[in-house]
């Protein structure tokens, strides 16, 4: 039996001003391909001129694997102890802006990625998912209205992102006849979502409704191919297009985040003229060469 190699001692970097802890660099986070913890920070530094926009002024829900995908999991919405000193964190209510009673009276120290040394901090704690709400928080803690809009696509087997490719097009298409731009992103899992800017003029509860109408409306238009339900009995074959997603208690993944999958995977934004039926999800190693190759499809202000 070979004996184990021995972990490499904590450390601390000087990340831009800041100084960061880091421990189990070496520790394979993805058993599949053998991805390391180091390797996983190293993406996300790369990866920071375009993830870092998608996470400004969002509180970060983290989905930590501190052993790897194959470990234990855990969802960490509140700023943990031990925190750094420099790390932005806010008190938000549970449900800002929300029309029901969800969470009345509760409050959440939230965290917030603003630096890189801020992605590499939650990286180091095994934070491999990010997640955001569709809101901002301003610099003195004020909870803006939403400022965007995310349809999420998510398909019920056979169906697959072949089928919501097709279905992103129709969403888009209905999208712009209300004047509204999108930015497709497949989802690093299942399917995929659509980013629509917003003026920020409307409401969070206003911006779910808009989105259960849109959903319900194309369900109608397209009930062999869509649906807007959850019912599992309704949805084998079909493409659901979650607008609960746009609920201000709501957070999905962050555009440019990795995901925790058995294979390392990135909650990838795309280009319109690759959503297709050949449409696959995309690697760390992928994004990146992207990135250098054709920039960021959010870079026009989606």
């Amino acid at each position: 039996m070979t004996p184990a190699r021995p972990s490499e001692p904590p450390q601390t970097v000087r990340v831009g001003d800041r100084d960061v802890r880091l421990t189990h660099l070496d520790r394979v986070l993805y058993p599949a391909t053998g991805l390391t913890k180091a390797e996983a920070i190293d993406y996300v530094v790369r990866a920071a001129p375009a993830l870092l926009p998608q996470l400004a002024e969002r509180p970060v829900t983290r989905i930590r694997f501190p052993g790897g995908v194959g470990g234990e999991t855990f969802f960490e919405k509140n700023t943990p102890r031990g925190a750094p000193s420099w790390l932005r964190r806010q008190q938000v209510p549970t449900s800002p802006g929300a029309d029901d009673e969800d969470g009345e009276g509760t409050v959440l120290d939230l965290p917030f990625l603003d630096d890189v040394a801020g992605l590499v901090w939650a990286t180091n704690a095994g934070a491999l998912e990010l997640h955001t709400p569709q809101w901002t928080v301003g610099p003195r803690g004020g909870v803006r209205n939403p400022d965007r809009l995310v349809v999420d696509l998510d398909p019920g087997a056979p169906a697959g992102l072949a089928e919501c490719a097709r279905v992103a097009h129709l969403v888009a298409d209905r999208l712009r006849a209300d004047g509204l731009t999108t930015v497709p992103v497949t989802s690093g899992s299942k399917g995929m979502q659509l980013y629509a800017p917003l003026p920020g003029r409307r409401t969070a509860v206003e911006v779910r409704q808009y989105a259960r109408d849109l959903a319900h409306e194309l369900a109608a238009a397209h009930p062999h191919l869509v649906v807007a339900v959850m019912r599992k009995e309704v949805r084998g074959g079909k493409v659901l297009l979650d607008w609960s997603q746009n609920h201000p208690a709501k957070t999905t993944i962050t555009p440019y985040s990795l995901r925790g999958r058995e294979r390392p995977t990135v909650a990838a934004p795309r280009w319109w003229d690759e959503i297709g039926p050949d449409l696959e999800q995309l690697s760390p190693a992928d994004v990146l060469d992207r990135l250098e190759a054709d920039g960021d499809p959010f870079a026009d202000g989606a």
